[in-house]
């Protein structure tokens, strides 16, 4: 039996090495490789030796040769390739282990010239790979060091079944799919100019090729006749949603995992040193938000926005919670629960409901002062038979960002409710208002064609919830195209308002805002959220 190895990343190699050699397997090698596993004492020939030709063209030509491929392609089941091979005196090669030259790492680094881009384009790599992959009966391809101890598990208990061959073949034809995406999308993003070295790359390349891993099927999409699956990011950023570990519960749904991750993503934007927040979303909007001195006080304000709503919700918080806020939470029916972490206490509360997913997901390092720390920097809405890309609405509002238009300045109070009002809105549905006081939402108004209606939803919400909205801040995503919507909100009893500003009619509004007396600030951004 014949192994050849040919690997940029030597992660466990000499070790994999040494195990295939105790088994009696021939080791065949390329420069760098062969000299490691030479010095490490093992016999190894090198490629050039079993091709009779040296490494080219500063090892841009190695393995690309008939001893290499029809050791790999020949298929032992047919006598006339068999024939072939000994015709020309060619070695069948049953183990191949490849990885690839690190063209990713490579054009991540800052500063990557062209010319590094270029020459970190594996081409014997890939060939190999696939000419493996496609022999899979025959041929056992490994292109991850995650691969190693199962195949030589199972090569030491009689041979590599047929079911891991052709999932080593699977893997291998996907990683040369995201690695021949990962240059596309490269080459294609470049300003190539002439005698430039290091050109500018354009945001949205010429081509897409997006590159997710199935993480498991979902019983059905947003309805019952509905398919539906769950993939992640090839590369996932730290913090998000698909790095949950679920500690309990039953199988997350397609709406549970949407929900989730507005949960999530509204509740990571506030800062840890703000104190804990907590969030609760029903269908996709914030039902409830909340500051607080613990995990407990943020709950319990943010159940009080919207008690009707917040049945079936999802929750999600930014502090380890405790047992305390774990025995107020049982108290209510939740769909889904989230946190960084969970004292042994709180986990006990939740033991006896076993429908309750639990989940745990680790903040990012860096928290809402890195805005753009563990979030997507891209969004995707697919549209017939297209696809539609934005960078991500990851903008972070600071009070040095607004703008007082109105004579009544808002008080330092009023602008910490202000700032709290307009992040909230930032998740909610279009036309969004908001209404917040002392760090806890008293009033959201998600989603409705108009924004009147949307400032009158938010309105009644709170009367049912038996909350007053005097003396609060309210927040609208985008501008008052007429002062009727600001007075709505006046007479429901904000008294200050942020909105983006930009409207034709901005100075009736402000002139508005003025005969009310209430304050306005204008952020200069909006939030359309669709």
């Amino acid at each position: 039996m014949n192994a050849l190895i040919s690997v940029s990343d030597k992660t466990g190699i000499v070790e994999l090495a040494q195990a295939l050699h105790a088994l009696g397997i021939k080791l065949i090698s390329t420069g760098g490789t062969a000299s490691l596993l030479a010095a490490k004492g093992l016999p190894v020939t090198e490629v050039a030796e079993l091709t009779g030709f040296p490494e080219m063209l500063d090892g841009r030509v190695k393995t690309l040769h008939p001893k290499v491929h029809g050791g790999l392609l020949a298929r032992r089941d047919l006598p006339e390739h068999m024939a072939a091979l000994q015709a020309h005196r060619i070695d069948t090669i049953d183990l191949l282990v490849v990885n690839l030259y690190p063209f990713e790492a490579t054009v991540a680094k800052v500063g990557c010239t062209l010319e590094d881009a270029i020459e970190n384009i594996d081409i014997g790599g890939p060939a190999m790979v696939r000419s493996a992959a496609k022999n899979w009966k025959d041929v056992a391809v490994l292109t991850d060091a995650s691969q190693y101890a199962g195949v030589l598990a199972e090569l030491k208990a009689g041979g590599i079944s047929l079911k891991t061959k052709f999932a080593l073949s699977v893997a291998a034809f996907n990683r040369i799919s995201q690695y021949d995406g990962a240059i596309s999308d490269y080459l294609s993003a470049l300003n190539f100019e002439e005698g430039n070295s290091t050109p500018s790359r354009q945001l949205f390349p010429a081509q897409s090729n997006a590159r997710f891993v199935k993480l498991q099927d979902l019983r059905y999409g947003e309805n019952p006749h509905q398919q539906a699956a769950f993939y992640r990011d090839l590369y996932p950023a730290p913090g998000a949603l698909v790095t949950a570990q679920q500690l309990q519960g039953k199988e997350l749904s397609y709406n549970n995992i949407a929900d989730a991750d507005a949960a999530w993503e509204c509740v990571k934007s506030f800062s840890c040193e703000a104190g804990a927040a907590c969030v609760i979303v029903k269908h996709a909007n914030p039902c409830g938000v909340a500051l607080g001195a613990n995990a407990l006080q943020a709950y319990s304000k943010a159940f009080k926005t919207d008690p009707t709503s917040a049945f079936g919700g999802i929750i999600a918080l930014n502090r380890t919670l405790d047992e305390a806020a774990a025995l107020e939470i049982s108290k209510q029916f939740v769909e889904v629960l989230m946190a960084p972490d969970y004292t042994p206490g709180a986990l006990a509360v939740f033991k006896s409901k076993v429908n309750v997913r639990i989940l745990k997901i680790a903040l990012p390092a860096g928290g809402a002062s890195d805005w753009d720390n563990g979030r997507n920097s891209v969004d995707f809405k697919r549209v017939g038979s297209g696809l539609l890309m934005q960078t991500a609405d990851n903008h972070q509002l600071t009070l040095a960002d607004l703008k007082v238009v109105t004579r009544i300045e808002p008080t330092a109070e009023q602008l910490q409710d202000l700032l709290f009002a307009w992040n909230v809105a930032k998740f909610v549905k279009s036309n969004a208002i908001v209404f917040c006081k002392a760090g806890m939402t008293m009033g959201v108004g998600a989603g409705q064609m108009s924004r009147l209606d949307s400032a009158r939803i938010a309105s009644i919400k709170a009367q049912h919830a038996g909350l007053s909205l005097a003396d609060t801040a309210a927040a609208s995503d985008a501008f008052f195209p007429f002062r009727d919507g600001l007075d709505v909100i006046v007479d429901a009893g904000a008294t200050c308002v942020i909105q983006p500003g930009g409207s034709m009619r901005d100075q009736e509004v402000i002139d508005a805002a003025n005969e009310r007396g209430v304050a306005m600030v204008f952020s200069g951004v909006r939030h359309f959220r669709h």
